[in-house]
């Protein structure tokens, strides 16, 4: 039916789409505030990327991209997600000549095929940052506080971070050994992806959403326990840095994230409210993925976060969102045909002077007028009739108090301007 939208996808309507310009707006803002600077990056790549940086043994590679052959036999896949896109950008345009760290944000739609549910969709949106360029422990805590400051600016609470060290290349290959020993007698009992995973990537049977791999995975070893010294004092640092900004976290050892670029730290945001996937926000740190996309070797750290997720927890939360809709401030009443021209030049001289204003395109009553006028919630209503016109006046009211004035048609402007900022 032509009429109906894919599954998965939702429009998002006036009265809505208020809500969405509010949590951006708010995004932004923060993000200006810690310094950064907003990135926007193609909604499609080369799907190599996404192979070489998402990781190939990732569930969103496996099963949720978005891939296809243009026209040019070029295999393209719509984002899946932000952080590959983003260094990319940041190889390619090379920003990496620029002084160090840099730090960015993107805010845009993604794209994965997956079973639509609560808070979850095939097209969805996330705010994200990155940060290019250091290793220090400090720019960990400061991605992760970032992330709780806006959340705490929308009106969450309860919010707790869950954080785990996922090893490095010095000691995540004792990891891998440490897994493939432990799963070696319960491979049988494993999903037909996780088994397969036993041969890529074991690490990502601990991901799994299986049921019975996730029972079978509660012994298995963890990340930390295989943890080097560096990765272990770099671990304990972030942790001091969180307890400087007083945040909120749990050391959670099963953490590993869905993505393979992971390295040291790793975390997720998590807040009550909806469904069993609790997690707003996740993200990590991952040194090795600038050099995998074909740079030189630079550390990396970032998160994102589902914007239909937020919405969804704002509103189960009952985080108080009213009140963003942009009414119109002035509403134009016309009682004749002769007054039309200037009412139209009114309105449009108000909107060019920055005022909101909504007028009769009906010809209606002025009764009915007056109703849309409520309706509306403007602060003023012009009255413009075959009187009004003679005297060249226009009736203005002000519907908080109902007053009603005669003001001269060359004056309006001013009269308007000066009552607008007293109502402010």
């Amino acid at each position: 039916m032509l009429t109906t939208r894919p599954r998965g996808t939702n429009d998002i309507l006036p009265g809505e789409v208020e809500k969405w310009q509010f949590i951006e707006n708010e995004a932004r803002k923060v993000s200006r505030d810690f310094g950064y600077q907003e990135i926007r990056t193609p909604i499609f790549e080369h799907t190599e990327l996404f192979l070489r940086g998402v990781g190939e043994t990732t569930d969103i590679v496996e099963k949720e991209m978005y891939s296809f052959f243009d026209r040019g036999k070029r295999n393209i896949t719509l984002r899946p997600e932000g952080t590959a896109s983003t260094v990319r950008a940041f190889l390619e345009n090379k920003l990496f000549a620029e002084p160090q760290p840099t730090k960015m944000y993107y805010i845009g739609p993604m794209f994965r095929y997956d079973r639509p549910q609560a808070g979850r969709y095939r097209q969805f949106h996330q705010y994200g940052v990155e940060v290019f360029g250091s290793h220090h422990p400090s720019v960990d805590a400061e991605v992760i506080g970032l992330a709780c400051t806006y959340l705490e600016k929308l009106g969450l609470s309860g919010i707790k971070v869950h954080i785990n060290t996922v090893g490095c290349p010095e000691c995540r290959p004792q990891h891998h050994v440490n897994l493939l020993k432990y799963f070696e007698d319960k491979k049988d009992k494993l999903c037909n992806t996780c088994q397969d995973r036993m041969a890529k990537n074991p690490l990502r049977i601990l991901d799994c959403k299986n049921s019975t791999c996730q029972e079978i995975s509660i012994s298995a070893p963890t990340t930390e326990s295989s943890a080097c010294s560096e990765c272990k004092g770099h671990f304990q640092q972030v942790l001091n840095y969180l307890e400087i900004l007083e945040v909120n976290y749990l050391v959670d050892p099963k953490l590993v994230r869905g993505l393979d670029y992971y390295t040291h730290t790793a975390f997720e945001i998590l807040v009550q409210g909806i469904g069993a996937q609790s997690a707003i926000c996740g993200g990590g740190r991952y040194n090795g993925l600038i050099e995998q996309c074909g740079g030189k070797p630079m550390p990396g750290i970032g998160f994102a976060m589902g914007l239909e997720r937020l919405l969804l927890t704002l509103n189960n939360e009952k985080v108080n969102l009213t009140g963003l809709l942009s009414n119109p401030e002035i509403y134009i009443a016309v009682t004749s045909p002769k007054a039309q021209e200037l009412s139209f030049r009114l309105a449009m001289e108000l909107r060019k002077k920055g005022i909101s204003t909504e007028k009769d395109y009906f010809e209606k009553s002025l009764k009915a007028q007056m109703k849309a006028a409520d309706r509306f919630d403007v602060k003023f209503t012009l009255i413009l009739g075959e009187e009004e016109l003679a005297n060249n006046k226009i009736i203005v009211k002000e519907m908080a108090t109902s007053e009603q004035k005669e003001i001269p048609i060359d004056d309006i402007l001013s009269y308007l301007e000066r009552g607008l900022l007293k109502n402010d």
